[in-house]
């Protein structure tokens, strides 16, 4: 289920940004060079439930960061609330994305105006203008 979600992920970033014909550089991972507007799986996690003694349920999220520029001038607020917008319809249309058993909903949506890399050399660090949209699929009834 998570590589599943990861791939939905991608899937759904590249198929929407075709969509609306937007230039998008798309990552399954943290991307090596980065050149906005980029967008990539930064964080997955997972909340398991047990409904029974052999059956659990499976919750993955997976952070998506989209890096929409250097500064969050009108401009570029006004370019990431249209793709916040967009992208959220889209998921919604599309919940399957995981697999035919599995569901996939865009679950919160967070702007971050001082988002850093804070994986990259320190000398290629710069602060970008980003949302992160949190992914969470959900997968019932697999058994142990």
């Amino acid at each position: 289920m998570r590589a599943a979600l990861r791939a939905a992920a991608v899937e759904l970033l590249e198929d929407y940004a075709a969509a609306a014909a937007l230039t998008l550089q798309i990552y399954p991972g943290r991307p090596r060079s980065i050149h906005p507007p980029t967008a990539f799986v930064d964080v997955m996690r997972e909340t398991i439930t047990y409904p029974g003694m052999t059956l659990l349920q499976r919750r993955p999220q997976a952070d998506v960061v989209v890096l929409h520029g250097l500064f969050d001038s009108k401009d570029t607020a006004d370019q990431a609330d249209a793709f916040v917008d967009g992208f959220l319809a889209w998921v919604a249309a599309r919940f399957h994305a995981a697999g035919a058993n599995t569901l996939v909903a865009l679950v919160s949506i967070d702007d971050d105006p001082t988002y850093v890399p804070d994986w990259q050399p320190p000398e290629v660090q710069r602060v970008y203008y980003a949302t992160r949209i949190t992914l969470e699929g959900y997968a019932e009834n697999a058994t142990v």
